[in-house]
């Protein structure tokens, strides 16, 4: 069984491998090699898991080998909302229920200030669309890209 880290700036080389490892499928699917966490350098990556507004958890398998991360921005506070980002499965570890996990960890985490829940994926990203229609996500709105697909936003209120 895997075991819950909370990330920090100190994770971030090892966050950042598997952040491109997880996203070569999204940038095949979506035929964008340019999507940004394909692009996003270590020292974005080290700012953002510095920043107060931003929780990072993560999942080490036996080994302590990182297998899976999300990361929470926690919006202002007059919105009562966090958007959750960057869910990633090592590609050799998915379709074993660690997104899942990840979720149900993250909706387990957030303060009772928080009411709602927000994310966007691209449109063709089918099982990650499933995934949150299955956790009670509901489609917002769509937004389009210069790679000419679509990001679905998604909203959950879980209190």
């Amino acid at each position: 069984m895997e075991s819950v880290v909370t990330l920090s700036a100190g994770d971030a080389g090892e966050l950042l491998t598997l952040q491109r490892a997880a996203y070569v499928t999204e940038a095949r699917a979506h035929d964008d090699l340019n999507l940004p966490p394909l692009v996003q350098s270590f020292d974005e990556l080290t700012a953002e898991l510095s920043r107060a507004d931003v929780v990072a958890f993560g999942l080490r398998d036996e080994a302590d080998r990182l297998v899976a991360a999300v990361r929470v921005h926690m919006l202002p506070a007059t919105t009562r909302a966090a958007e959750l980002g960057r869910l990633i499965v090592a590609p050799d570890m998915q379709g074993r229920g660690l997104g899942s996990r990840l979720l149900e960890l993250v909706e387990g985490s957030l303060s009772d200030e928080v009411i709602v829940l927000q994310l966007f994926t691209g449109e063709r990203s089918l099982g990650n669309l499933r995934l949150y229609a299955r956790f009670g996500f509901q489609e917002t709105h769509r937004t389009p890209t210069p790679g000419g697909y679509a990001l679905v936003h998604m909203s959950k209120r879980i209190r």
